[in-house]
């Protein structure tokens, strides 16, 4: 089992900046490949970023690129979700998730999550 704990979410102003943090423990956290969701009210749980188990690879989706950055300390067995000039749209509950997948943006590919983290945008 592996256990994940986000951090670091809250209130910000649209244009500012907040970065969120995922520890793990149980298992061995470099054996895993990373990923952040988010679910706004009355939408569904989508994909976010994506870490490979290395850190060597990373994929977004497009309404992020340019203003999210995924990373990852294998020796702290943390992954963090770096997000600048954030706007209204991305508020949502974060969560982050890890597994052994092959289909990084699936929902169901990932093994474990972490009870979430609200993010809230206001204009």
């Amino acid at each position: 089992q592996v256990q994940l704990v986000e951090s670091g979410g809250g209130l910000v102003q649209a244009g500012g900046s907040l970065r969120l943090s995922c520890a793990a423990s149980g298992r061995t956290f470099s054996n895993y490949a990373m990923a952040w969701f988010r679910q706004a009210p009355g939408k569904e749980r989508e994909f976010v970023a994506f870490i490979s188990r290395s850190g060597g690879s990373t994929y977004y989706v497009d309404s992020v690129k340019g203003r999210f950055t995924i990373s990852r300390d294998n020796a702290k067995n943390t992954v963090y979700l770096q997000m600048n000039s954030l706007k209204p749209e991305d508020t949502a509950v974060y969560y982050c998730a890890g597994g052994r997948v092959s289909d990084y943006a699936r929902i169901g590919a990932y093994d474990y999550w972490g009870q979430g983290t609200q993010v809230t945008v206001s204009s």
